[in-house]
């Protein structure tokens, strides 16, 4: 028997395959799709079918790959949107994966036609759910996604779909959600990575109530909605092969990288400390591993993207950026920022400060403009830096009118890893005079500028 969760670095994607004597099954395959297959093969399995919860917003699925690979049949929920490929899946609909078997159970709320699949084992008792965007650890999926008049309706029906379908399966039950603590799609997800339904009926907060209303109390809020959502949605239709698109890479030297620069956007994806030092005019910096959660607020997908990497493999950023839809990689450069700088290339850089001198700059006198990207979350758990201006990290460039050009400006995140980010997107739009500041507020000693709670 085999069952494995594989998960998504940064997008906090959870995927899941099924397997018993010789057939497998898999649940909301990510874009590459080598794990699935490779694990089926070592333990003499073969992929019959694929199972998707929702039409996902935060990164392309795999379905159409693995078919196009095993042979597989693909189930997909949201029957009423217009699919280009699979066939929808009905509540009370099974599968049997060698003595084991799934039944869909229709779970509306994060989407209208969101399904969850009740694996039995070889006695025919409930042992497994796997929820998809409708109940994970510590929360309860986002019901945003239809606007603000649909939020009371979309709550009742999340309501109905966890206490009426979910729940009742029996508190020993397995819980496999789509996703864990770290993703989009909830806004409180707990960093559970195993968990039943009797532990999340004891220890859910969204699930403490009496009443569908209460319910709705709790989970009807309009939550932030990046950008590249959109174009998942979309892509997540089509019927093309999405994987197999675009897989080569061409490294570039400098000369070649900076003409196809001159029409591109240069992603650089080292720390916050290398990209300070020293960077290409006009690099947006995102840290690696930042990469699956601010790439698809800032990355166009109609320009050419080039890398710069690290370690002169850009296979990792590669990876992330495609699991996202973002094909337009086309090249990085062939021995990162020290060819950069042998080839004579010009370099920009970044000032920075620690926590540390910045409360001696403000004790002596000084009055920097503190531009503060944390979240609200940040601000009520950590504090609030007195005068301090805050712009999510989030909402910077929808913003940008309300940050002087003629002042110096500090830019504070907790690390200074999204602080970069902030910086290189000033840069890049003629802000001249800014610094990040590195470390948190663990730090912070200004008597004259306090962190307030």
């Amino acid at each position: 028997m085999l069952f494995e969760k594989i998960v998504s670095e940064g997008l906090a994607h959870n995927s899941y395959i099924i397997g018993d004597r010789n057939e497998a099954l898999v649940i909301d395959p990510r874009r590459d799709v080598d794990v699935y297959i490779e694990l089926a093969s070592e333990n003499g399995m073969n992929i019959k079918t694929v199972l998707e919860t929702h039409r996902n917003e935060d990164y392309i699925i795999g379905s159409q790959e693995i078919s196009s690979r095993t042979g597989a049949e693909i189930y997909h929920a949201d029957g009423g949107l217009d699919y280009q490929y699979g066939d929808p899946v009905e509540e009370g609909d099974t599968w049997n994966v060698g003595r084991l078997k799934l039944r869909a159970l229709h779970t509306p709320g994060h989407t209208k036609g969101s399904m969850s699949y009740v694996l039995y084992d070889p006695d025919g008792e409930p042992w497994m759910v796997f929820t998809g965007d409708a109940l994970f650890a510590g929360d309860v999926g986002r019901i945003d996604f239809y606007g603000e008049d649909e939020l009371d309706n979309m709550s009742y029906k999340l309501y109905d779909s966890i206490f009426n379908k979910i729940l009742p399966l029996g508190d020993g039950v397995i819980l496999c959600p789509a996703h864990g603590s770290g993703s989009v799609c909830g806004s409180d997800i707990a960093e559970r990575e195993t968990t039943t339904i009797g532990i999340e009926k004891e220890r859910n907060p969204k699930l403490q109530v009496d009443s569908k209303e209460e319910f709705a109390e709790k989970t009807a809020e309009m939550l932030e909605y990046p950008p590249y959502f959109r174009k998942m949605e979309e892509m997540n239709l089509g019927r093309e092969d999405l994987m197999t698109s675009a897989r080569s890479l061409d490294y570039l030297s400098p000369e070649e990288f900076e003409q196809r620069a001159r029409d591109a956007v240069v992603l650089d994806t080292r720390k916050e400390l290398g990209f300070a030092a020293a960077h290409m005019p006009g690099a947006l910096s995102i840290w690696l591993e930042g990469v699956p959660n601010f790439a698809g607020w800032f990355l166009p997908y109609d320009e050419p993207i080039l890398l710069v990497d690290e370690s002169g493999d850009p296979s990792q950023a590669l990876t992330y950026l495609r699991r996202m839809g973002y094909d337009n990689v086309k090249g990085c450069l062939a021995g990162g920022m020290l060819s950069w700088h042998m080839a004579g290339k010009e370099s920009e850089s970044v000032r920075t400060v620690n926590v540390h001198d910045l409360c001696q700059e403000l004790d002596a006198g000084k009055e920097p403009w503190i531009l503060d990207v944390r979240s609200e979350e940040e601000l009520k758990e950590e504090g609030e830096i007195e005068d301090a201006h805050h712009i999510h990290i989030t909402q910077i460039l929808d913003n940008m009118d309300k940050i002087p050009k003629d002042e110096d400006i500090h830019i504070f995140c907790g690390t200074g890893l999204r602080s970069m980010i902030a910086a290189s997107l000033l840069k890049r739009e003629g802000w001249k005079d800014l610094t990040v500041v590195l470390g948190g507020l663990s730090g912070w000693t200004s008597t004259t500028c306090p962190v307030e709670m």
